[in-house]
């Protein structure tokens, strides 16, 4: 049996939205679909003398079954006939759904929850299982185009072959094009882009450099290309800044699938700047695949 797509709630908008793409995500798998609330005590506000995770007030449960079922109807209503469960979990959001992760295909989130701060981008729970959750990690926003392909942000990395993998088995599911991103310029080699980094900070044989960066396109995708050779694919190489260009790419497409980490960042980081910029400021869904650590 397939494991199944888990999705979050709280009773937040941007929750319930995840619902309705996680059921349309479990249908497209053929797989159920788990509902998890969790409920629980944060850090440092925990009650004296109560033991962690537990729901001290008996008034909590009841509500949070009336989060599920609200959930459960939305996500019959988006895919009718997916098989759904419910549970409600004693415990950190963070940490349940982590758990959680383990043993599904999927996990959906919403940008923000109801505990997020005011002018938030993005909720904690969703940065959280971007780094450390054990499935690929789907958050909603934006505005997805049905119509529109499943966007690659290819960044050469081994820990981004998970991703690859992913963004092509995505477009054979859903019989969508894939475009196969690839941004570079004359820093790609630093740890980071610094906001005011121009295109060409130092002298360097850009043409060589270019030709480098397609060959490195090129060889990442073509082993998947023969195992998906229905994808329709169209490999994209551009001079750009690299999150700006990915982030304006996301405006046409209907998912962004990225690796954890790409070649830059720092050796312990486990959510590089590509994908936190993009779980930010992607005008569509996001799909944050961890590679094997």
């Amino acid at each position: 049996m397939t494991d199944p797509v888990i999705v979050g709630v709280d009773g937040s908008a941007s929750s319930l939205e995840a619902v309705d793409v996680a059921a349309r995500e479990a249908r497209l798998r053929d797989a159920p679909l788990r509902i998890v609330h969790a409920f629980g005590h944060a850090p440092g506000h925990r009650p004296s003398g109560v033991p962690p995770w537990s729901p001290v007030d008996d008034g909590l449960e009841p509500m949070a079954r009336g989060v599920l079922a609200d959930a459960e109807g939305r996500a019959h209503a988006a895919a009718p006939g997916v098989a759904v469960t419910r549970s409600v979990v004693a415990g950190e959001t963070v940490e349940v759904m982590e758990i959680e992760s383990r043993s599904a295909s999927l996990a959906v989130v919403g940008s923000r929850g109801l505990s997020g701060f005011s002018g938030l981008l993005l909720g904690s729970t969703a940065v959280h299982l971007a780094a450390h959750g054990r499935c690929p990690l789907m958050v909603v926003r934006g505005s997805a185009d049905p119509s529109g392909a499943v966007l690659l942000a290819v960044d050469g990395s081994d820990a981004g072959g998970a991703a690859v993998e992913f963004a092509f088995a995505e477009a054979a599911l859903r019989g969508a094009p894939l475009v196969a991103l690839h941004v570079w310029n004359t820093w790609s080699e630093r740890a980071y882009e610094g906001p005011g980094d121009p295109l060409s900070a130092m002298v360097v044989d850009t043409e060589r450099l270019r030709e480098a960066e397609q060959r490195l396109l090129d060889e990442t995708v073509a082993p998947w290309q023969k195992v998906f050779p229905h994808v329709t694919l169209e490999r994209r190489l551009e001079r750009a800044r690299i999150r700006p260009a990915l982030i304006d790419a996301s405006r046409d497409a209907q998912l962004v699938v990225v690796g954890a980490r790409g070649r830059g960042g720092f050796t312990g980081l486990l959510l590089g700047s590509v994908s936190q910029a993009l779980l930010h400021h992607a005008h569509c869904p996001v799909t944050v695949v961890r590679g094997e650590e």
